[in-house]
């Protein structure tokens, strides 16, 4: 299963390179304010990646905005080098929420794209995001995401149900930084580092195993015969064995898991009417 792979590769090098590919007709940006990182990614009318930036998150936590003033400015800045370098202005944005958080910090979500200067067309939650990209119909999106695990199940397409609960990312560099005996932003970077996976990995399992519990509570009894990870804290290599072992049910792992939502948020956009 590909899980939109290719898709997802040519998006991360457009952002790791900063260049964009040419395109025809009306641009869609999805806007992805995590607690780790904030992403933006522009598609065209076809669904195609044209462009996309990523920065490190400060303003946000979990679905809630502690830094608006912050928060807005940085978005601010991203949407602007995108205008700059595709030589237009990118007017409407859709973005995200992890599920279950209340009205009024999904009000404030929007208000911070808004504040940017987008049109929002539209707030979807994370993991149903997630799945607009990987064209999922049947099964269990999982977000692995800075502060929280959330999960959604689908049947037939449609989202039938959705939670979210706290251990994500942000838990592993704590137990990292705990370990090693260094500041949380060292472990963050540690975490982040390629090279130091091994280092790493070994002292998260635990953390990556509660994940898997939190999942395996809301899976018990619907009947879901396939679970899919994302999100930028389940890009270990061998994070899908872990929740395999605990839930016993086949876990799909696309590539570039960080970009898996802000994609689906933009393509979730190009689908809204004003």
């Amino acid at each position: 299963m590909l899980l939109q792979n290719d898709v997802l590769a040519e998006f991360g090098e457009l952002v790791a390179s900063g260049r964009c590919n040419s395109y025809k007709g009306p641009l869609f940006t999805g806007v992805d304010l995590g607690t780790a990182n904030t992403v933006l990614a522009v598609v065209d009318s076809d669904g195609h990646p044209v462009a996309g930036a990523t920065a490190r998150s400060k303003g946000v936590r979990d679905g809630i905005v502690v830094d608006y003033v912050g928060t807005v400015q940085a978005v601010s800045r991203m949407k602007a080098a995108l205008e700059e370098k595709l030589g237009c202005e990118l007017p409407v944005a859709a973005t995200a929420i992890p599920p279950g958080i209340i009205e009024g910090n999904v009000k404030c979500i929007a208000n911070v794209v808004e504040g940017a200067g987008f049109e929002v067309r539209g707030i979807a939650d994370e993991p149903s995001a997630a799945s607009e990209i990987l064209g999922i119909q049947d099964g269990a999106v999982v977000d692995v995401g800075g502060g929280t695990t959330g999960i959604s199940i689908l049947k037939k397409g449609k989202v039938v149900f959705t939670a979210d609960e706290p251990t994500g990312g942000t838990h592993m560099s704590l137990v990292t930084a705990g370990y090693y005996g260094i500041s949380f932003e060292e472990a963050e970077e540690m975490k982040l580092d390629p090279a130091r996976e091994d280092d790493v990995f070994p002292l998260v399992i635990p953390v990556i195993e509660k994940m898997a519990t939190i999942v395996k509570k809301y899976i018990v009894g619907k009947n879901v015969k396939n679970v899919y990870v994302v999100g930028g804290a389940a890009s270990f290599q061998e994070f899908e064995k872990v929740f395999e072992k605990v839930l016993h049910t086949p876990v799909y792992k696309p590539n570039d898991t960080l970009f898996v939502t802000p994609l689906g948020i933009a393509i979730h956009c190009r689908g809204t009417k004003n």
